[in-house]
């Protein structure tokens, strides 16, 4: 397996998504996850935060504009669709491919996209990971959340206030100290 971020695959055509699946993981990519709908992916995306997400074709229920204003600082999105489609994205970090798209061209922008989102995560120390992880037990204690939606809700606060997640983590145990 390559060393990338996690692939999500999303299309509203079961065959879309068996082909591409196969491209990438016959070419060493992890397929982290298929999906079918903008609801299945969403739910996809707050079990991971280093993903590439290949869209293909016009999804309804998931505008890949929305998507990339909601999980911005965790995700890279590769849409794979029609000219018109591709024409109404307004966002300039939404890499686009016409249809049809050879296979090479696929595997190229994946790749690309893999490198770039690994460079753009945030690498965190022991001590910041460890202060993380004792705030998202906190939430899962006081709020009855699982980790990965404590990991998420985490996630989002720190993203909408312009703050690290490592910060968020010390005013969330600080807070959790003071009650106790």
């Amino acid at each position: 397996m390559k060393s990338v971020a996690r692939i999500v695959i999303v299309s509203p055509s079961e065959e879309s998504r068996s082909k591409v699946s196969a491209l990438l993981t016959s070419s060493g990519f992890q397929v982290f996850r298929v999906c079918a709908s903008g609801s299945e992916l969403r739910r996809a995306l707050s079990e991971s935060e280093d993903c590439v997400v290949v869209m293909m074709g016009f999804m309804p229920d998931c505008k890949p504009d929305e998507l990339m204003w909601d999980y911005r600082e965790s995700i890279q999105i590769l849409l794979i669709a029609k000219q018109p489609v591709l024409d109404n994205i307004e966002s300039p970090d939404i890499f686009r491919l016409a249809m049809p798209a050879s296979g090479q061209a696929v595997l190229g922008a994946v790749e690309m996209l893999s490198q770039l989102h690994r460079m753009r995560l945030p690498r965190r120390t022991g001590e910041s990971r460890e202060i993380v992880n004792r705030a998202k037990a906190v939430l899962m204690k006081q709020k009855g959340l699982s980790e990965p939606e404590a990991h998420r809700a985490m996630q989002q606060y720190a993203m909408n206030h312009g703050m690290k997640m490592a910060e968020f983590a010390k005013r969330i145990l600080e807070q959790s100290e003071e009650q106790a």
